[in-house]
């Protein structure tokens, strides 16, 4: 009897391993043993280096620096969460600078969708360099797997804006979801470049990764470069960041641009920097003003559930608006990363962690928490 059960586990076993290599279905081995996503997942995918340059940029500390705390509400916070770093920068000069966790002003973590807006600021920077004529041109002028059908419709703005109306199942918490897959899968391109069309394009707007990867492939296939390289030349290098790093759905593949860049959270910083200086780095304009402004602006678009229109996404970029008299626009990460930038107060905030609050309408507990400390320091 035992020895039947055991042939009828091993047949069972061999039956599913035959059925995942069959549909193309391996990343479930590496989904069950690594289970959720963490912000430091790096080695164990493939990787290409987002090289620095020559002339590395350190940021510059205000007066009173060393003597600046932060309030009990925020410290009880940052625990709760589980933040390892903590930056408040004013006027280019760092106020407040915390590390936690055995974290220190060197350790890269797992950027998750704040890369999105890396991916935003690429595509500007290719419009200004040439490469991309204008978001309004449809994607398949670039990527010829969107020229049948209602892909056609679909745009640069579309992607921009999580409009393009692709069906996509934006969950992390599923072993079965497509996000799942582009993060533990090793088939991106072909994985997004297959979606077809659920909504009507430039309608809606419905957070989707999906979109910001076929932004990262148009960017690859326009600039002849991989994102990493484009990001190094025209970015990184320029605003005098560190050595970082991008995960790849292979070795030699893509780069998991939705997510999963590592950088430092001085680094992170930078491109907050520079959408605060409306695309200007010391004097170089790197990005034009006009696509910045666009990107910080809510677009309007339709919420799907309530048919009323939203106010809080511009091009990948978050945006608050007029919380206790201030509005900042800002990255997110799914576990806590963000980026905040408040132009009234030449701010901008950095929080790294391993956990986010409840999310309170569009946004979450501990982004609450940074602008009420925002408003404390101002």
């Amino acid at each position: 009897m035992k020895r039947k059960i055991i042939i009828g586990i091993g047949i069972l076993i061999l039956a599913i391993i035959f059925t995942l290599q069959l549909t193309n279905k391996n990343y479930y081995y590496k989904t069950l043993w690594y289970n959720m996503p963490g912000i430091f997942d790096k080695d164990i995918f493939e990787s290409r280096t987002i090289q620095t340059s020559a002339q590395q940029q350190n940021w510059s500390y205000a007066f009173g620096y060393s003597g600046n705390t932060i309030s009990k509400e925020l410290v009880d916070s940052l625990k709760k969460y589980e933040a390892i770093s903590l930056l408040f920068i004013q006027h280019d000069s760092i106020l407040i600078e915390k590390y936690f966790e055995g974290a220190g002003d060197s350790t890269r973590s797992n950027s998750f969708s704040v890369s999105k807006s890396f991916i935003g600021a690429l595509i500007g920077r290719a419009i200004k360099l040439g490469f991309i004529k204008s978001i309004d041109q449809p994607v398949a002028d670039y990527i010829p797997e969107f020229k049948e059908g209602e892909k056609s419709k679909i745009t640069i703005r579309h992607l921009l804006t999580m409009s393009s109306g692709l069906d996509w199942d934006e969950a992390y918490s599923s072993l079965f979801s497509q996000t799942t897959e582009a993060y533990y899968g090793t088939e991106l391109e072909k994985q997004v470049l297959s979606l077809s069309v659920k909504k009507q394009p430039g309608k809606y707007f419905e957070y989707k990764s999906c979109d910001t990867e076929i932004l990262a492939i148009l960017l690859q296939r326009t600039t002849g470069m991989n994102v990493s390289e484009f990001l190094s030349k025209e970015l990184w290098g320029q605003m005098g960041a560190s050595e970082a790093s991008w995960s790849l759905d292979h070795t030699n593949g893509i780069e998991k641009a939705y997510c999963c860049m590592y950088a430092t959270a001085k680094d992170y910083a930078r491109l907050g920097s520079l959408y605060l200086h409306k695309g200007n780095w010391k004097g170089q304009q790197l990005i034009d003003s006009s696509y910045i402004r666009q990107s910080v602006t809510a677009t309007g678009l339709l919420d799907p559930k309530t048919e009323k229109p939203t106010n809080c996404y511009g091009f990948q970029w978050w945006i608050v608006n007029d919380y206790k008299g201030i509005s900042a626009f800002y990255m997110r990460g799914i576990l806590g990363q963000n980026v905040v930038v408040i132009p009234s107060m030449d701010m901008i905030v950095v929080r790294m962690g391993h956990k986010r609050g409840a999310k309170i309408g569009m946004h979450y507990t501990e982004m609450y928490a940074l602008l009420d400390e925002a408003l404390r320091i101002k």
